[in-house]
């Protein structure tokens, strides 16, 4: 059985500013990622990280029969303006064996005691790829990548140790 990521992203260069090493780290170790994104943009950086697309909106509208990931991250923009995102990301968290990562603005305010702050330091290879994701994505700050990700994430049992305690 090989594990999976879902990442519900509402563009390209959001998933590969926020989350582009992480992705790339985990399809490394043998992860199945794929990244929930509009049908009309260019996937082509997510490709670089080795990530799979689907649209999001067809996703989206069939969320609860769509199998569930070890993993799913979500752009907290998302979280609070999509009720179906919401509604997702809050029954993983009852379930409790779906690690839920959120990244980018503040957390919800209902997710505050259910989310801590986590981070992903990123290999050498993850800094690489996601330089080359971003330039092709057409971000000017491609050249710095910084060595960690940063993410808020709640989750029962954790199935990877690749997010660790902020410090």
């Amino acid at each position: 059985m090989r594990y999976r990521l879902d990442v519900v992203s509402p563009t390209v260069l959001d998933a590969v500013q926020y989350a582009g090493g992480w992705i790339y780290d985990r399809v490394m170790a043998g992860w199945d990622v794929c990244v929930l994104v509009d049908r009309h943009e260019d996937v082509r950086p997510l490709e670089i990280l080795g990530a799979q697309t689907l649209e999001l909106e067809s996703v989206l509208e069939s969320w609860e029969q769509r199998p569930h990931p070890q993993t799913v991250a979500v752009a907290a923009d998302l979280f609070g303006r999509d009720d179906r995102v919401r509604r997702g990301v809050l029954g993983a968290l009852e379930q409790g064996a779906t690690e839920v990562t959120l990244w980018g603005g503040s957390v919800p305010s209902e997710l505050n005691s259910s989310v801590e702050s986590v981070e992903h330091r990123l290999s050498a290879a993850a800094r690489a790829f996601k330089a080359q994701a971003l330039k092709a994505a057409v971000d000017a700050s491609a050249d710095t990548i910084e060595r960690t990700e940063s993410f808020c994430s709640g989750t029962m049992v954790s199935v990877a140790a690749d997010l660790v305690p902020a410090s």
